[in-house]
């Protein structure tokens, strides 16, 4: 047997970045070689280019519902929580809320992307292309998430402001009532008189919106939009989304201890693992020490640099303590900055008299979670996916998946797609859970691939 080859198990106990950068692909009808077509091939451009058109197609739908005549709730024209002053002058007027939501984010999102990503993992000699095509990808998924979250909240909290009609706090300066014919608009139980009949006189019952005689019809339509509260929703949809994304990107998180075999290897979140192999001993050396946390033996075949390394490390980390730390307080601020200005922005809202407390809080609620789903629809989780963002749709699964996939990143044939040698982790195949096999390198097993072990209800 070469050398080579009875290097591999050793190298591969140590680091996936020592090992080789190829094995010997497993032997099964179905697997095709890789073909000619580009890893952002024409038709992962328009399916890209469809996700747009969508959002700007709900955009446009929650505007025309901001427009519609909303529900409009019965009040009482004694309610205190409905006679507070119209304000005029509003704190955050919807002009400075888009700022606030969208203009600052979107600027914040293209400085950082242009200024830090890919980061310091790339190796030397990595093409210009490579590492602007990465900039382009990850600029693109924080916008397409920020769109995603605001205006998910958007059209939310545009339907069901018209859905539910309530009054906001201010309506009764809004309304100018008829209180000469109040009687004719009231609804539900009446005040009986004393003569036993039931016109008595007015004691705060329920009356209906066409009371109001306000000639303003779309000043006293937005009096019945107070649940939930837009701006909090929107603020919170596009700052605390901002703050996801500082966050993933400055390595924002508690400090932790990884304990999953995908966590500890640290070449899997490089820029390109692929390229570290080819970027000289020093490059590799920097991410082979992670068999130090599992106490695997050193192979005499590791190069007297990497073994120097691996050593002081093991000298220098000698207990859980020491293998992470809190981030600088700097950093910190910087991500909770957005998030405390969305906290501003939903607050303003009650000192204005524009929302009761319950509308502000679940409209933030609404913003929050569109804004943690639309973070993590386009990226990794922030503890252990290193800043990056997912990668594009493959070519065959740019529109469609179909029953029996888990993935829109795998081909027909679940295998390499065209593209991914430059981000291909060397002398590692993870499991192929679609295709049923598991692959490994030539030095775990002769064979190549074994069987998943499915049940026999499994191979129906």
């Amino acid at each position: 047997m070469p050398d080579e080859d009875r290097a591999g198990p050793a190298l591969n106990s140590i680091s996936p970045l020592l090992a080789h950068p190829y094995s010997k692909m497993p032997e099964h009808g179905s697997l095709r070689p890789l073909s000619a077509k580009s890893k952002f091939s024409t038709l992962v451009i328009a399916s890209y280019v469809f996700d747009w058109l969508i959002l700007i197609v709900v955009g446009i739908i929650g505007v025309v519902l901001g427009n519609v005549s909303p529900n409009k709730r019965p009040f009482s024209l004694q309610d205190p929580n409905i006679s507070f002053p119209f304000t005029v002058h509003e704190t955050v007027n919807s002009r400075l809320l888009l700022v606030c939501n969208a203009a600052i984010p979107v600027a914040v999102v293209l400085i950082v992307v242009l200024i830090f990503v890919p980061g310091p993992t790339v190796p030397k000699g990595t093409p210009k292309s490579l590492i602007w095509k990465r900039k382009l990808w990850e600029l693109h998924t924080g916008w397409l998430g920020l769109a995603l979250s605001l205006i998910s909240a958007w059209i939310i909290t545009q339907g069901m402001k018209n859905l539910f009609g309530k009054p906001r706090p201010d309506l009764l300066s809004r309304c100018q009532p008829d209180i000469a014919n109040v009687a004719q608009y009231i609804i539900g139980f009446h005040t009986p008189a004393d003569d036993g009949s039931l016109n008595g006189p007015y004691n705060g019952q329920l009356v209906r919106a066409e009371i109001c005689k306000n000639p303003d019809i779309d000043l006293l339509d937005d009096g019945f939009r107070s649940y939930p509260s837009g701006h909090a929703s929107s603020a919170a949809a596009g700052l605390i989304y901002l703050s996801f994304f500082l966050a993933s990107k400055f390595a924002i998180t508690l400090p932790f201890v990884p304990h999953d075999a995908s966590s500890n290897d640290t070449s899997g979140v490089t820029a390109f693992p692929s390229r570290l192999r080819n970027a000289g001993p020093n490059t590799s050396a920097d991410t082979s020490y992670e068999a130090v946390r599992h106490n695997q033996d050193i192979d005499s075949s590791v190069d007297a640099a990497t073994a120097e390394q691996i050593g002081a490390h093991n000298s220098a980390v000698q207990s859980v303590r020491r293998q992470a730390a809190a981030p600088p307080l700097y950093l910190l601020l910087l991500t909770v900055l957005p998030f405390f200005t969305a906290i501003f922005i939903a607050s303003s809202r009650w000192f204005d008299f524009r929302h009761h407390g319950f509308d502000i809080l679940f409209g933030f609620i609404i913003g929050t979670i569109t804004a943690w789903f639309a973070f993590r629809f386009y990226h990794l989780p922030i503890r252990s996916g290193a800043g990056w963002a997912w990668g594009p749709r493959s070519h065959d699964k740019a529109f469609w998946a179909g029953l029996g996939s888990w993935s829109y990143a795998s081909s027909k044939e679940h295998w390499a797609r065209p593209g991914d040698e430059t981000e291909r982790m060397t002398g590692h195949r993870a499991d192929d859970i679609e295709l049923g096999m598991r692959y490994r390198t030539k030095g775990d097993n002769p064979s190549h691939a074994e069987s998943s072990g499915t049940a026999p209800d499994d191979r129906i």
